[in-house]
């Protein structure tokens, strides 16, 4: 056992390590424990030792590494996919390193992280927080394993700290939307945009469940007759780098498509004519916006002017560079309109990005087309997206001088829908059609590893149910967009509402 020795005027705690070494009691950062009695220091050695016979017993010279020299070690020892190396870097450097950079592993309590956890919650989404400090019980763990600490201060006590009802820090419902609000969205995407991908790029990721980088990396080659197969996704850094990478979680996967939603895809791809990116080499489905589409910081675009004189964009060019060609009332009509969008020629990018940015896309295009207002970007505020009402359901005016010229603005369809929130909806919407569980784990690329999983099977009928069921939303959705108006602005748009209003007849 151990036992107490006397010092001037202290006593200190001795234990048996192992045959001829002996260990003196200390605490966290090392420093030898002074006892003002002889038998505080006996109990206190006699822990050690019990602890030393456990295997808990950790050599307190091993723990006055600091968390920031343990962290540099941990990240360059990492082997993980550049998305996930880049999360890690940005968690310990920006929400880790600045608390418990200089401080000893052994010395970090859980009264350190719980003070830390409060200050950063005050900043920080509690969302953000929770995953900062999964980062941070991840390292300690490691630590652990490595000898260097006993016990993990980022753990969490299970059961501990509990309050009545619901957790105060739950994070807001995912904002979805139905079949029709997939189909506005898309089209106000791709009247912000100018053209038709944003419209097929947001119709396919409502009817598919793709994630984002899925939608962005797909390449032509994966687009198939009746299906879309997931290879590959582009995961942007924060260095501006599109990496090819396999999809998240390894979730390969054959997509089973609608006709109508592989029609879509084709005929965008005939339309376009993609070519290989410069990045990649490779030839991807959709293409990005060209670096000045960005809210109200362009001005109007040729197709803006098209589709207010109700003409064609040759028209608009033939009026601006060979206007004795054009009959007289539509010359003086198309000039007009250029006078009154504030058109001016070479004023926009011709040249399309390879391909889209995350935030430009969210920001610029589909925050502003689902709720109607573009979001607060420095050193603007929030704002209603400009309009001019006709043709239905407005053509966004631009440049400077917009919101004066403009005479209308858009409702919400879902305010607060975001990209990933389009997965959520077809989830939403399969399980509103009562998809097998098995189908619908299929078609999300989630891998469910409970037993019973493991004996259900997709059959031939329940992709069937399941396209079908899908096709009549679609079909549905067209009939409500159809009487609100019959005509779009947006070609792919108007031609699929013509079809449908034979197809009717």
């Amino acid at each position: 056992m151990g036992y107490a020795e006397k010092r001037s005027g202290y006593w200190r705690g001795r234990y048996k390590i192992e045959d001829g070494k002996y260990g003196t009691v200390a605490d966290s950062v090392g420093a030898v424990v002074k006892f003002a009695t002889k038998r505080e220091a006996k109990q206190a050695a006699d822990a050690e030792e019990v602890a030393v016979r456990r295997g808990q017993w950790l050599d307190p010279g091993l723990g006055q590494e600091t968390f920031g020299e343990y962290a540099s070690r941990w990240y360059a020892g990492q082997d993980l996919a550049a998305s996930t190396m880049q999360n890690y870097k940005r968690h310990i450097e920006e929400h880790l390193l600045p608390d418990f950079e200089d401080r000893a592993l052994m010395g970090i309590l859980r009264t350190d992280v719980a003070a830390w956890e409060k200050k950063e919650k005050a900043v920080y989404a509690a969302s953000s927080v929770k995953t900062w400090r999964s980062t941070l019980h991840l390292i300690f763990e490691d630590a652990i394993d490595e000898g260097l600490i006993t016990s993990n201060p980022a753990a969490r006590r299970r059961g501990r700290g509990k309050r009545a009802g619901r957790s105060l820090d739950r994070g807001p419902e995912k904002v979805v939307t139905d079949a029709l609000g997939i189909l506005l969205t898309a089209e106000r995407a791709a009247l912000l945009s100018g053209r038709d991908d944003e419209f097929v790029a947001v119709v396919l990721k409502g009817y598919t469940g793709k994630r984002w980088g899925e939608v962005v990396g797909l390449e032509r080659e994966f687009v198939r007759p009746g299906a879309f197969r997931v290879e590959w996704q582009l995961y942007e850094l924060d260095t501006g780098e599109m990496v090819r990478c396999p999809p998240k979680d390894d979730s390969y996967r054959t997509i089973d498509s609608m006709g109508w939603l592989s029609s879509l895809v084709f005929d965008h791809i005939a339309r376009t004519k993609p070519t290989p990116c410069p990045c990649h080499g490779r030839t991807y489905v959709f293409r990005g916006q060209g670096t000045a589409r960005t809210g109200s910081h362009q001005g109007a675009k040729l197709i803006d002017v098209a589709r207010v004189a109700g003409v064609s964009t040759g028209t608009v060019s033939n009026v601006l560079n060979r206007p004795n060609r054009v009959a007289e009332a539509t010359r003086v009509r198309v000039e007009t309109v250029v006078s009154d969008l504030g058109f001016v020629r070479g004023g926009t990018m011709s040249e399309h990005a390879a391909h889209w940015r995350r935030n430009g896309f969210a920001t610029w295009l589909f925050t502003p087309a689902a709720s109607g207002w573009y979001p607060k970007k420095a050193p603007q505020e929030a704002r209603p997206v400009p309009l001019l009402g006709e043709p239905w359901p407005g053509v966004p005016a631009r440049g400077r001088g917009a919101t004066g010229r403009a005479n209308a603005c858009w409702l919400p369809i879902a305010k607060g829908l975001t990209p990933h929130g389009l997965r959520h909806t077809h989830r939403t919407m399969m399980e509103d059609l009562g998809t097998e569980k098995v189908l619908m784990d299929q078609r999300m690329g989630h891998i469910d590893g409970s037993v019973s999983a493991r004996y259900a099977h997709v059959t031939p009928g329940m992709r069937r149910r399941l396209l079908g069921g899908l096709t009549e939303r679609w079909e549905s959705a067209l009939d409500a967009r159809r009487a609100m108006c019959p005509t779009s602005p947006v070609a792919v748009l108007d031609s699929l509402l013509q079809g449908r209003s034979y197809a009717l007849r």
